[in-house]
């Protein structure tokens, strides 16, 4: 009896996905910039010459950009860049941070023995990206490459998610991806969002001694004045001119 040998029919979807995730990065870090003014057409075919791909990975990059809300997308005409997070936008978003992180970190902290270590690895990239913020910071006078804007970025959210992954509850773990994709939203508004890097530091210094040796109270209270903190540096940066 001849064994039946399947095909690997998901390969061709996992090259494109591939593609399409580079594709998104890319156009990630063009909105990132400053370079690209709120109102702004980006047009699928021009990005796919741009970028030396075919328009599809574009359009599903777009729609994944969508989500996150760096764009919007206008029946018959395509896509735009988003406009900035108006005053209402800004609260809800932190309103919705306060909820979701702080029973987050409240829930996590039941298996606070497993939690820490991870986090301790993440509060030391989080340090050691933060001299490199301050480093660059001196060398070009308050600004950032995108590169490493991204990178800051990804390793400042990465302390939250960890919290997040240690409720071990599926829905909350989803959620998390919902409001990073928002921040990325604040981030690009501002256009910065690194000149608060020591204090943030600080903050999650504080939220890790509390899932450390405070219990969950305490993990939930240190996540609630950290997110209230970035709040007002939040409010204080979109107001600035």
């Amino acid at each position: 009896m001849s064994e039946t040998v399947y095909p690997l029919a998901g390969a061709g979807a996992l090259e494109r996905k591939g593609l399409r995730d580079r594709v998104y990065d890319l156009i990630l870090d063009m909105l990132m910039t400053a370079d690209i003014a709120p109102g702004a057409r980006l047009s699928i075919d021009a990005l796919a010459r741009d970028l030396r791909v075919s328009p599809t990975p574009v359009r599903e990059a777009l729609v994944q950009l969508e989500r996150t809300g760096l764009v919007v997308r206008e029946a018959l005409k395509g896509y735009r860049v988003a406009p900035p997070l108006a005053d209402e936008q800004l609260e809800s978003l932190f309103d919705a941070r306060l909820v979701l992180e702080c029973g987050a970190a409240e829930l996590a902290a039941r298996d606070a023995v497993n939690l820490v270590p991870l986090l301790e690895q993440a509060l030391a990239e989080h340090r050691a990206i933060g001299a490199k913020v301050r480093e660059a910071a001196d060398e070009r006078a308050g600004t950032w490459p995108v590169s490493l804007l991204r990178e800051y970025f990804l390793i400042d959210w990465n302390f939250h998610h960890l919290i997040f992954e240690g409720t071990h509850n599926p829905f909350l773990i989803d959620m998390s991806s919902a409001i990073s994709t928002r921040v990325h939203r604040l981030r690009q508004t501002m256009h910065s969002g690194l000149s608060d890097a020591d204090e943030a530091v600080t903050e999650h210094g504080a939220i890790l001694e509390a899932l450390r040796s405070g219990g969950p109270e305490a993990a939930s209270a240190a996540m609630r004045e950290h997110i209230e903190r970035v709040r007002i540096r939040s409010r204080r940066d979109v107001a600035a001119p």
